[in-house]
């Protein structure tokens, strides 16, 4: 078993981290808004951060409950968002804006509804136990 309590703390931190992406990410109406500017470019640096933090973090969450809790939502692609946090750390200069943008068009909210999802069902089960 594992530490329930601490997957939740990790799981609001990343929640916090999702919400800061999709705020910043409203500055954008196309990829090129990223570029076009030095507070396009601050944008895209601080969501690229942001990124790594919930890449590394679901890593984490991987870790603790034996890669046992994320399979359970297999709507997401999680190998691929920790796989983001592993490219835009080794190749950062190699970042597309236009990939960056598709993931927060298409990516962030789904994520966003089933993080909130994970902590919601690892509350009840709690819950349930008391």
């Amino acid at each position: 078993m594992y530490d329930k309590k601490l997957v939740d703390e990790i799981l609001t931190q990343i929640i916090e981290a999702v919400l800061i992406v999709q705020q910043r990410c409203l500055f954008a109406a196309n990829q090129d808004d990223f570029c076009d500017s030095k507070e396009g470019q601050e944008k895209l640096d601080g969501i690229c951060m942001k990124l790594i933090a919930v890449g590394e973090s679901l890593k984490n969450i991987d870790k603790i409950t034996n890669r046992e809790l994320l399979k359970k939502y297999p709507q997401i692609e999680w190998k691929k968002i920790k796989g983001i946090r592993d490219f835009i750390s080794h190749h950062y200069f190699d970042i597309d804006a236009e990939f960056i943008f598709n993931i927060c068009q298409t990516q962030i909210e789904p994520l966003l509804l089933t993080l909130k999802q994970i902590q919601k069902d690892l509350k009840e089960k709690n819950d349930k136990k008391i």
